[in-house]
């Protein structure tokens, strides 16, 4: 049985944090919340920052931002994705927002709305767009059903990649979040980022 954190909403402390960028011709910028945020671990043991050595590692030419913030929803989102956009110019956007929306149980269709602007918005800058999907406890009945799905109908009508849930592996194995019940410990990092790097890969040229 797929177990999830049992708090009711995400913390809302963070700042937007950037993973350590070389010269690199093409830069990818991580969209999220704490789950990408690295809240609560040193941050060079967060998924964006394995990314950005993974990325050295295969002498692929990109540079990681993250630009997650702790507590983030998708109205945050969509309120400051084009001064991203504009400060960045990111080839490929990793957008990793959703969760917080679930907890919180605010309307599905406004999630889907704020994710459409979004993955639009950077599309309309030449950006590659990654959906990185969320799930909520079964708990939350029909509910968690129409937020699973939001994702992927996000992503088959803006035409954008998707990994279909995030903590695929982790969700299940209490040893692997924090004291809180909530956030990842640095041992998930990595398996968070493998289930990202199956929707990216095919993205990087």
């Amino acid at each position: 049985m797929l177990r999830f954190p049992n708090h009711s909403c995400l913390l809302l402390a963070g700042l937007i944090l950037l993973a350590p960028a070389a010269q690199a011709a093409k830069t990818i910028l991580v969209f999220g919340d704490s789950l990408s945020a690295g809240y609560g671990i040193r941050q060079d043991t967060a998924w964006p920052a394995l990314l950005a050595k993974r990325l050295h590692d295969k002498k692929l030419d990109y540079s990681v931002v993250n630009a997650s913030i702790s507590g983030e929803t998708t109205s945050g989102g969509r309120a400051r994705i084009d001064a991203a956009l504009a400060r960045y110019t990111p080839q490929v956007v990793i957008v990793a927002l959703g969760a917080n929306d679930g907890l919180r149980g605010l309307p599905v269709a406004q999630m889907r709305d704020n994710l459409m602007t979004i993955v639009a918005n950077a599309q309309h800058n030449k950006a590659q767009v990654l959906i990185v999907g969320q799930r909520i406890p079964p708990n939350y009945g029909a509910y968690a059903v129409q937020f699973q799905q939001a994702f992927g109908e996000v992503a088959r009508t803006s035409k954008a990649a998707l990994v279909d849930f995030l903590l695929e592996g982790v969700a299940t194995q209490r040893q692997l979040f924090q004291a809180d019940n909530l956030h990842p410990t640095a041992e998930a990092q990595p398996l968070l980022l493998d289930n990202v790097w199956h929707g990216l890969a095919p993205l990087l040229k």
